[in-house]
């Protein structure tokens, strides 16, 4: 069976068959405005990027194991994974936690857990990142926690909170509180770090989760950079300098395995941000115009057919990534599609990133597919495709808006309903699932979560809470504090630091703000 020849990208862009003419005007170098070809002069011959690997499972003991045992295999930054209660605002004992706790994450309740899992970890030589978003606040409350009984200050910490609630109510759904109060809290951090945390990322601007919920390349981009000009817009409406937030700023995107439409992807995203924060925002600091990103390569390639693929299928997002100019990177592990990483898995992922970075020629050429004619095409045409939808976001009003209406929602479903029909019908190839299949017989040994460890957890938080300090004025403190305008970033570090409990402080804010119901699309 011959597989059918892609001709067209994700974001319905023919691929030419030959590439012939010059693609754009004279390029510029890397490290010039407008940082199509990458953020730094030298890229990656001057500093590799973060090999950040996500991680996160069962209670913190176990979690600050597999971190331990990452950084001893060469991970140079960490990353966590939270459990779905603690993602949703749920202690481990809540009734709605039941079954959740730490199956797809680590489960975080107070701040005896964050100091479990980074113990023995020196929070001043680790940068750290944490996907969290609703209740971001109050897991970088309980990091800077954690420092200070480390003595480290504040201001020496590095890393970055996700804290980006606009996708989650676009493409993830991890929400608590309505959009209104969800901004207000956003900014609390910017505006609190950029005075206390200045080297902290306080927004991680998600596009993965809106690619893996089935959106094009090109939407991926412009949706989530017309979310960052949203945050920025309401920073600014606080009257905050945006010339202090912006550089703080960070992007997540996702790689899939279609080399060159990546590529084009990251650079495009570049060019638009930083015309952008320079022509629209009028940011006048450099630093704010630069787009730096993450990748993490797409778990929604990942087959259960055949699983071994996955390592190639991962192999090629990384490069995507690498040759793209990401900033950090996470590889997913090839048994990810059936179970949480095993050790092993985790393993093989992060030695993918190891040989492109020391066996590849790749990391020694800034931008090395600079000049190719079907990169600067493909380039440009996303940036086209990616703008107008920013600018129809515009038309309706804003991001805010558009979420209001469902516009990005439907775009997404109509886009994703298209790909799952191409694939049943056979037009789009997916190896091992609708061509060159297989029977499968070997045995595959997966990665578990003891389910003990759910019983252990709420005992331990249930001992924290009758060992702790009455913490009813500190969360007394904040839910009047909700009520009013003032950054409630000190408030919620008051209570963190007496043992307060995620949970616990959620429960506040609902009680203040309410809790968010989507408005379906359909």
């Amino acid at each position: 069976m011959t597989p059918a020849i892609i001709t067209k990208s994700s974001s319905d862009l023919p691929y030419e068959p030959l590439y012939t003419g010059p693609a754009s005007a004279e390029l510029p170098l890397p490290g010039d405005f407008p940082y199509t070809r990458g953020i730094h002069k030298g890229m990656y011959r001057d500093k590799l990027w973060t090999m950040r690997q996500y991680a996160g499972f069962g209670d913190a003991k176990s979690t600050n194991e597999r971190f331990r045992y990452l950084l001893a295999q060469g991970q140079t930054g960490l990353s966590v994974a939270f459990d779905l209660p603690t993602q949703m605002g749920y202690d481990s004992d809540d009734a709605l936690a039941l079954g959740e706790v730490g199956r797809t994450g680590v489960a975080i309740d107070s701040l005896a857990d964050m100091e479990a899992l980074f113990d023995g970890i020196p929070l001043d030589k680790v940068s750290t990142s944490m996907t969290i978003n609703a209740p971001a606040a109050i897991l970088l409350a309980m990091y800077i926690a954690v420092g200070e009984k480390q003595g480290v200050p504040a201001a020496a910490l590095t890393g970055t909170i996700q804290n980006d609630i606009l996708k989650e109510y676009i493409a993830r759904n991890t929400y608590i509180f309505p959009p209104a109060p969800s901004l207000r809290l956003i900014v609390d951090t910017c505006e609190f770090c950029a005075e206390h945390v200045p080297k902290w990322n306080t927004l991680s601007i998600s596009g993965y989760h809106i690619r893996e919920a089935g959106s094009t390349a090109a939407q991926e981009i412009g949706f989530t950079l017309a979310n960052g000009l949203a945050y920025l817009e309401a920073a600014k409406q606080r009257g905050l300098d945006m010339d202090a937030i912006a550089p703080r700023l960070s992007f997540f995107f996702s790689a899939m395995p279609t080399l060159f439409e990546e590529v084009a992807k990251f650079r495009a995203a570049r060019q638009l941000w930083a015309k952008l924060t320079k022509e629209r925002l009028g940011c006048k600091n450099p630093k704010s115009w630069l787009l730096r990103f993450h990748v993490q390569t797409a778990g929604s390639s990942l087959t259960a057919q055949q699983i071994e693929t996955n390592i190639v299928r991962t192999t090629i997002e990384a490069l995507a990534a690498v040759l793209g100019g990401a900033q950090s990177l996470h590889t997913n592990a090839h048994d990810e599609a059936l179970a949480l990483p095993s050790a092993d898995g985790a393993r093989t992922a992060l030695r993918i990133q190891q040989l492109v970075a020391y066996e590849s020629d790749v990391p020694a050429i800034a931008d090395p597919l600079g000049g190719s004619y079907a990169v600067e095409g493909m380039t440009q045409a996303i940036a086209e495709q990616a703008m107008a939808y920013i600018e129809t976001i515009d038309e309706m009003g804003g991001a805010l808006k558009a979420l209001e209406a469902g516009y990005q929602i439907r775009e997404i479903q109509e886009t994703a309903y298209r790909t799952q029909r191409a694939i049943e019908q056979g037009t789009q190839m997916v190896v091992g699932v609708n061509c060159f299949t297989i029977e499968e017989t070997q045995p595959v040994t997966l990665a578990t979560v003891d389910q003990a460890l759910e019983s252990q957890q709420v005992e331990r938080l249930q001992a924290i809470r009758a060992e702790r300090p009455d913490v009813a004025p500190a969360l007394e403190r904040l839910r009047l504090a909700a009520l009013g305008t003032d950054n409630l970033m000190p408030f919620i570090l008051d209570a963190v630091r007496q043992y307060a409990t995620v949970g616990e402080i959620c429960r506040q804010l609902r009680g203040t703000w309410g809790q968010y119901r989507s408005h379906e699309a359909f």
